[in-house]
């Protein structure tokens, strides 16, 4: 249903309403003891977690795993990968619970709870790194689209215009079902590593040979930390959070948030390490595979697999960028309603609440008009803002932590202690990394 259709019904558009009819909706399938009354349940509830999980394999994703693989091979990454998801799962679990707890965005918990300077420090990050990383996205289209001979004004022209479409007619119910079926073309990378022929006995034994491909450089560091920018971004926090309250999910949902988020994590890991997979079977070894850029890695995808698989990975570009741009425009549109108590919903028409919606869609022209600066040096500029993500990463994570563990907000809902663990593991993970890389920017030598 759309907007328009909505508030005509209704001359005073209500949020809540929308919401509540949503949740009465729930609940009616809640009680019924049918199977397929569940299974609906289900497949009602789901949404966010997939959406976070397949928008982080995003454009800027597809490339970084892409050179991964054509630089490092079948090897130390794919292990790596699963490890990121199961980080990405206990990052973003803890968003469903506060989110259904709270029934508040990250950014207004984070500014009603911490104050303005901490507020707008949390969303100033937000907003660099999400239009750095819609830059990525519109990366990834315009090259993608380059392959089928599409200028790149008209590429990236018309992901901007899809994007705004998506954003501005749709309430949030069609808005993330329609959003879920630009996902599911994320899937196409699986095929496309079948269709490699990949040594499986290389895949496997990576997981019993883990071992650092090259010796432990500043090159590798880099990667590494483009690597965990992928799996785990600041913007995820603030688009799940947001997503769960807009999508109206209570308490009585978190088990059914949980799955949502498992699924998506287990989508966004396959796809990525079929990604590895594939370039690191077909370019992998090749001379000057390690500085291929992504169109490069297509053409030579062309060459084993034919124009039909170049022309898939080039659309599983193109999608990955469209569906993290889709995400990343609402994630900022949600942060910037929630710190200025602008209105800070989906369901809501543009005329009533055009505050809401402008910040995300020009951080999304923002990014698309630096794309199009001519002999912008945009592979270089595709793994710098994962590695930034990284950078940015654990003081997002720092106040997820505080107020996961702050009971009068919490209550029985607080973080357990493995959770907390685990967290505070990620934390100490990323500051060690991001640590030794500034080392090896300084003293260059000391990785050599």
């Amino acid at each position: 249903m759309s907007k328009k259709n909505v508030s005509a019904a209704t001359p005073v558009f209500d949020d809540a309403r929308i919401r509540a009819e949503d949740q009465a909706r729930v609940a009616a399938l809640r009680q019924s003891p049918s199977w397929t009354k569940r299974l609906l349940l289900l497949l009602t509830l789901v949404g966010p977690g997939i959406l976070v999980m397949i928008a982080d394999n995003d454009a800027g994703g597809v490339i970084t795993y892409a050179q991964t693989g054509a630089t490092y091979g079948i090897g130390f990454f794919i292990p790596a990968l699963v490890v990121g998801g199961l980080i990405a799962y206990v990052v973003q679990e803890m968003t469903v619970r506060l989110g259904a707890v709270t029934h508040r965005g990250h950014a207004e918990m984070i500014w009603g709870r911490y104050g303005a300077f901490w507020g707008w420090f949390s969303l100033v990050d937000l907003v660099i790194a999400n239009v750095l990383t819609l830059i990525t996205e519109f990366i990834g289209i315009t090259v993608g689209m380059s392959v089928f001979g599409v200028p790149p004004l008209f590429s990236a022209l018309g992901g901007l215009i899809l994007d705004a479409a998506i954003l501005l007619v749709l309430r949030y119910r069609t808005w993330e079902r329609v959003s879920l079926w630009i996902a599911a073309g994320n899937l196409i990378f699986i095929p496309l590593a079948l269709m490699a022929h990949p040594n499986w006995g290389k895949v496997v034994g990576a997981f019993s040979h883990w071992q650092v491909p090259g010796g432990f450089t500043a090159a590798f560091l880099f990667v590494v930390l483009a690597n965990f920018g992928t799996t785990i971004a600041p913007w995820m926090l603030f688009f799940q959070q947001s997503s769960v309250v807009d999508k109206g999910l209570t308490v009585q949902d978190i088990r059914h948030g949980q799955f949502d988020t498992a699924l998506g994590a287990f989508a966004m890991v396959v796809v990525a390490v079929a990604l590895v997979v594939l370039t690191g079977t077909i370019a992998y070894g090749h001379p000057g595979a390690a500085n291929y850029n992504i169109q490069q890695i297509m053409q030579m995808i062309g060459q084993h697999l034919g124009r039909v698989g170049q022309d898939l990975f080039a659309l599983g570009l193109v999608e990955a960028g469209t569906i993290a741009a889709i995400a990343l425009t609402a994630s900022t549109s949600w942060a910037m309603g929630e710190a200025f108590h602008w209105p800070k919903s989906i369901n809501l028409p543009v005329r009533q609440a055009w505050r809401f919606y402008v910040p995300g869609l020009l951080s999304a022209g923002i990014a698309a008009a630096i794309v199009l600066i001519p002999n912008a040096p945009l592979g270089f500029l595709n793994l710098t803002v994962q590695v930034v993500a990284s950078i940015f990463m654990p003081a997002a994570l720092l106040f997820l932590l505080l107020l996961l563990n702050d009971r009068e907000i919490m209550g029985d809902y607080v973080n357990r202690k493995w959770q907390n663990l685990s967290a505070y593991a990620i934390v100490g993970l990323l500051v060690v990394l991001n640590g030794l890389y500034g080392v090896s920017v300084v003293f260059p030598h000391l990785f050599q």
